[in-house]
């Protein structure tokens, strides 16, 4: 039996657990040691990020997790006993990631709900490559692309 993206999101968020946008502040809080992993693409991530984040495309995870690849990152590899919050546009690629990290080794991982784009609708800063602040209404754009007709399915 098949299963659709949405699925795979349900059955990973069955083992990772989730953090809320307006929650951050009080998590990163009572854990200072969490390490921020943004698994983007660089266009998203250079666009608006949280602050503090490491930047680790989801294409690469795998291998910025172990040693001996030139993808590895020695933060990231060296986390798997720290806290670990994941991050992505909306809150489902992040939750896959985790349950790759959780397959990995990783003992400490959850996922930001809704996302970045939660992030920018609960006012919580984000900053784009240059370290600016981002401004909230470009970043609300940035976080709603249109979905063209040729991406919808052909029966709606």
């Amino acid at each position: 039996m098949s299963k659709t993206f949405n699925d795979l999101v349900a059955d990973a968020l069955t083992e990772i657990d989730e953090v809320f946008p307006w929650d951050l502040e009080e998590y990163l809080e009572s854990q200072p040691e969490t390490l921020l992993l943004d698994i983007r693409e660089p266009e998203e991530f250079d666009g608006a990020h949280l602050k503090n984040s490491i930047h680790v495309p989801r294409g690469i995870l795998e291998q910025a997790c172990e040693w001996n690849y030139a993808e590895t990152i020695p933060e990231l590899v060296n986390a798997r006993d720290r806290p670990v919050l994941v991050i992505c546009r909306s809150g489902n690629r992040s939750a896959l990631a985790a349950l790759t990290m959780k397959m990995l080794g990783f003992n400490n991982l959850t996922s930001l709900k809704m996302g970045v784009k939660g992030c920018n609708d609960s006012d919580v800063p984000l900053f784009n490559k240059a370290g600016e602040e981002a401004d909230p209404d470009w970043a609300d754009e940035f976080f709603n692309p249109e979905v063209r007709d040729d991406q919808l399915e052909a029966n709606q």
